[in-house]
């Protein structure tokens, strides 16, 4: 990932903690899922009037003919044809639906981007119709403008010139929305090419309104390379072509990044979702005995500790276990009401086991439930000492290794405290006796420092800074 890509995830981050990002998909977006483009959609139709499409750069135009010389019919059974069967949503819609990200518009008619809002259980608000927009779907965790119509009503989907120009009259609610959101949102235009004349009428709009204090957007667009090209003449043509374009969007503040290859956009998507994710910590522990500390020591770390994640601006995540989860989690929340104004739900994840099932086969198996869902939602994952009574017996916490399975299985950055002893130091010696599996062992500066957390302190205060060192080493990756 090179520098200006860097910046991007950096400034997208800034943005997505703040709830400012809207996504804006076009048709290349869906295209990587088998969905054919605007051009191979209208080929047929264009074949019909003996116009070759790929010669047309107004495809808008060839609909438009074709209605002249048939009616709609035809047309909208072709999208039909094309676009109504059922796709599997890309790695991309898959990132972009886990991502906080409330405010999506597309120019798509297919339901991606509604079905992978939907495999990861949020509540998709769909409009695409004028009256849609007087109803709200309650309790939706994201809002989808499909302005060009959806493919259940393909008869109503803007396509032709007709169309496009009575949009401004018909639609003008839309119109007055995208432009307040590309107002007070962050975009990010994925798998569009910005020839839609609907887009430019909305952005010259707001571009006449603020000038030069326009709000900053993105899109990313990949290099012309010459394989994608029948002659050189054609291939050096595009190469202008995009240079051209790219300076043309700064009039209305969108920076493009460019890529060589669409697997580049995956990287990037995947590395935004991860830098996200480790905002967050995960915190799994219990404890009835305190090994070579006093109990009132490990609260007062604990407590620290939780304090200090929330004065870096990290969020924290835990099931409150036995013995440590409590004072990790009281200092996070006397650090959100000195910090944060209070908001105690936008930096805590707190989640008791439900502790009155009888039946233990049934509490098993709600507690591992229960443990996939908290943990799913950080992307760091602690383990601080790890121990229990059973049968008036202490033991290693089984718990632990079960909280230590799911977070490797979920993609969660693990990093055992071995100097808390029991079964952390069980899980330090594991990963540091195969370190390459866990964390790279190329990575010199994160290993050393999580090789520290196995060295034996004094005082349990003595790991505060090692841990936040891994955990800042961590959330840079």
């Amino acid at each position: 990932m090179n520098r200006e890509q860097e910046l991007f995830v950096q400034r997208f981050m800034a943005e997505l903690e703040e709830d400012n990002i809207a996504i804006f998909a076009g048709a290349g977006l869906s295209s990587s899922a088998g969905y054919v483009n605007w051009k191979e959609l209208l080929r047929p139709l264009a074949d019909e009037l003996n116009l070759d499409v790929d010669m047309e750069y107004d495809l808008v135009g060839v609909a438009q003919y074709y209605l002249n010389e048939n009616g709609r019919h035809r047309i909208s059974q072709e999208l039909m044809d094309r676009i109504a069967s059922a796709k599997k949503p890309t790695e991309n819609h898959q990132i972009l639906s886990r991502l906080p990200i409330k405010t999506f518009w597309t120019t798509n008619y297919d339901k991606l981007i509604e079905k992978a809002l939907d495999d990861v259980g949020k509540v998709i608000d769909v409009k695409y119709t004028n009256n849609h927009l007087s109803l709200t779907k309650k309790k939706r965790d994201a809002i989808l403008y499909k302005m060009h119509g959806d493919i259940a009503h393909p008869d109503q989907a803007i396509i032709t010139k007709d169309d496009y120009e009575k949009y401004p009259l018909q639609m003008a609610p839309y119109i007055t929305a995208l432009s307040g959101d590309l107002v007070s949102k962050t975009f990010l235009f994925l798998g569009f090419s910005f020839t839609d004349p609907n887009l430019d009428y909305i952005m010259s709009r707001v571009r006449a309104y603020f000038q030069e204090h326009q709000r900053q957007h993105y899109c990313i667009f990949k290099k012309c390379s010459r394989n994608d090209f029948y002659t050189d003449e054609n291939y050096e043509n595009a190469q202008v072509k995009q240079a051209l374009l790219v300076k043309d969007l700064m009039r209305f503040q969108v920076k493009t990044l460019l890529v060589n290859d669409y697997h580049e956009i995956t990287s990037i998507l995947s590395k935004i979702e991860r830098a996200y994710k480790r905002k967050t910590v995960f915190l799994s522990g219990s404890a009835h005995e305190f090994g070579n500390w006093s109990r009132s020591e490990v609260e007062a770390f604990l407590c620290k500790l939780g304090s200090v994640l929330i004065e870096k601006n990290y969020k924290v995540s835990s099931g409150i276990g036995l013995g440590i989860g409590n004072a990790f989690i009281t200092g996070a929340i006397q650090a959100t009401y000195e910090m944060h104004n209070g908001k105690v739900n936008d930096y805590l994840n707190m989640k008791p086991f439900p502790q009155f099932i009888s039946d233990p086969q049934d509490r098993k198996e709600t507690w591992t439930k229960y443990r996939s869902e908290i943990i799913g939602s950080a992307g760091i994952a602690l383990f601080f000492m790890g121990n229990k009574l059973e049968n008036r017996k202490l033991v290693l916490a089984d718990g632990m290794q079960e909280e230590f399975d799911i977070a490797r299985a979920a993609g969660l950055a693990v990093v055992p405290v071995g100097a808390s002893g029991y079964k952390a130091k069980e899980l330090w010696d594991l990963v540091m006796g195969d370190v390459s599996s866990y964390y790279g062992a190329s990575d010199e500066k994160l290993v050393s420092a999580i090789n520290g957390l196995g060295e034996e302190v004094d005082k349990p205060d003595q790991l505060i800074e090692k841990i936040l060192n891994v955990i800042d080493l961590m959330s840079k990756e």
